[in-house]
């Protein structure tokens, strides 16, 4: 049976952040808001909170998760990022975001995509998710939380409880976080590109 949470959207409650934090680190399952919608996330080092999420999810071994930042310092521990890439970083984050990124050994490769050696990264405006990351010290392994079959995230903390509470060791309630998901962008080329139209706006990366 999992935990249930709830924690304020602007006033993180410290002590339920740590035992919040507690979990992830002991290899749980953790149900989160974002900025753009629900999410499950895991410890990033955690290969057997990752296949989890994956029987959950039903994806295929090749699905790309995303690393979740704290902020710009993290993302250029885990990818490699030029002055003009760290520019368009520093305009864009937080915010509703994944950037495709080249890889640094810092990544563990079952994250990267097995060809490009790439990661998917984002820092999402969302305090819950700060206060987590900060507490933990480090990303997150994500990916947002649509059940198989499903178009759109799961949005209400109730119904996701009751769905998955034999499945994740935490939900946690931070209200309503939309489900819209982010803009992905490409960023391993000199040019831009586009991957996926979101929530973010797209007009920072167009000509």
């Amino acid at each position: 049976m999992s935990q249930f949470f709830q924690i304020h959207p602007d006033n993180p409650q410290a002590r339920l952040v740590r035992q919040a934090v507690d979990i992830i680190r002991a290899g749980g399952v953790v149900v989160y808001p974002t900025d753009s919608a629900y999410a499950i996330g895991c410890h990033i080092g955690d290969k057997n909170a990752l296949d989890r999420i994956r029987r959950i999810r039903k994806l295929a071994d090749r699905h790309n998760f995303t690393l979740v930042c704290r902020d710009l310092s993290e993302i250029a521990t885990y990818s490699r990022v030029d002055n003009a890439d760290y520019r368009m970083l520093k305009a864009c984050t937080p915010g509703p975001y994944t950037f495709i990124l080249k890889a640094t050994s810092e990544v563990p490769r079952r994250l990267m995509h097995a060809k490009r050696k790439t990661v998917g990264l984002r820092v999402p405006d969302n305090n819950i998710t700060q206060a987590l990351l900060t507490d933990l010290g480090e990303p997150m392994m994500s990916v947002t939380l649509i059940m198989p079959g499903d178009e759109y995230p799961l949005i209400d903390p109730y119904d996701i409880r009751e769905t998955l509470q034999h499945d994740v060791d935490l939900v946690i309630d931070g209200g309503y976080c939309g489900m819209e998901a982010t803009t992905v962008v490409d960023l391993v080329d000199e040019t831009p590109l586009v991957l996926r139209a979101g929530k973010g706006d797209i007009a920072p990366f167009e000509d």
